[in-house]
């Protein structure tokens, strides 16, 4: 029978292709290292290392059992972590990756609803942006992904799970913050901190609004996140049109303020996932999403 211990020593040694720095990364000195690959050696009945004065190698039968002692320390690593699971009464884990803009409301609420109503699921958070979200889904990385609606062809589920009227965030000592609805035209020639093309989503809806209205405003900056937009806002650089949970970023030199718009506009949030995901918690996760109320 294997011994993982070897295993796992043969795999660093792999990595490294050098005793001694494999021995420092397994805490040990170099003797009991040599030990346990030559003790691997004999239960294998294969050579899987040679070495010289001057260099380790692997040998053939070495380079193809590093993928199967991988495949094997993963499988071990599994079992390991879903036994614990199972002592601490888990039922198991999903991963989720966000959107920035979901902090600020949405995120905290699924987050207090979901401890409260499923506590034997952990939750693996990742923050990512939506284009990353849809590569890190395919690739079966993450579950869940809470991100802005998805623009071209996809494969994807996705239903929406918040939205929220876009706001105009004024530096408090701008006439504008006198008024309680401004209308957009007042934006003309004034300086304005937009949203730059890698926050594709509301760029875009900036832009259609802006050209909609026939509305002109000197940009001044562009950022891909809220909270770098609100920070140049309460610096004084400009106005901004940002979604309207990001109130509860807390920047006290900034006023927000609904828009006199003919039609509302509307930032929404949507929950994607691949149809082909096969972890069983999902649709009790997709569940608790869905049932937020905003």
């Amino acid at each position: 029978m294997l011994d993982m211990g070897q295993v796992r020593s043969f795999v660093i040694l792999a990595s490294e292709l050098n005793f001694s720095r494999a021995a420092r990364r397994l805490n040990i000195t170099q003797p009991p290292l040599s030990r346990q690959i030559r003790l691997l050696e004999q239960e294998l009945d294969v050579k899987l290392v040679e070495r010289t004065s001057r260099r380790v190698t692997l040998t053939s039968a070495g380079m193809t059992f590093l993928a199967e002692a991988q495949r094997l320390l993963e499988q071990s690593d599994a079992a390991i972590t879903a036994t614990r699971r199972a002592a601490r009464g888990s039922a198991g884990s999903i991963k989720i990756a966000f959107v920035g803009a979901a902090t600020y409301s949405f995120l905290p609420k699924f987050i207090g609803q979901a401890r409260a109503a499923a506590p034997q699921i952990e939750l693996e958070l990742v923050q990512m942006e939506t284009s990353e979200q849809l590569q890190a889904i395919n690739a079966g990385d993450i579950d869940l992904g809470l991100s802005r609606p998805l623009a071209g062809t996809h494969h994807l589920e996705s239903i929406c799970v918040a939205h929220e009227p876009m706001m105009l965030a004024i530096p408090r000592a701008h006439p504008l913050a006198t008024k309680r609805r401004p209308g957009l035209d007042a934006l003309n020639g004034e300086p304005f901190i937009s949203f730059s093309t890698p926050a594709r989503y509301l760029h875009d809806k900036l832009t259609r609004l802006m050209a909609d209205n026939a509305v002109t405003p000197r940009i001044v900056q562009s950022m891909t996140h809220s909270q770098a937009i609100l920070s140049l806002v309460s610096a004084g650089i400009g106005l901004a049109i940002v979604p309207a949970g990001t109130q509860n970023a807390c920047f006290d030199n900034v006023v927000f303020r609904p828009m006199d718009l003919q039609q509302e506009c509307i930032a929404e949030l949507h929950a994607i996932w691949s149809p082909n995901n096969r972890n069983a918690l999902l649709p009790d996760i997709c569940g608790l999403v869905s049932a937020i109320d905003n």
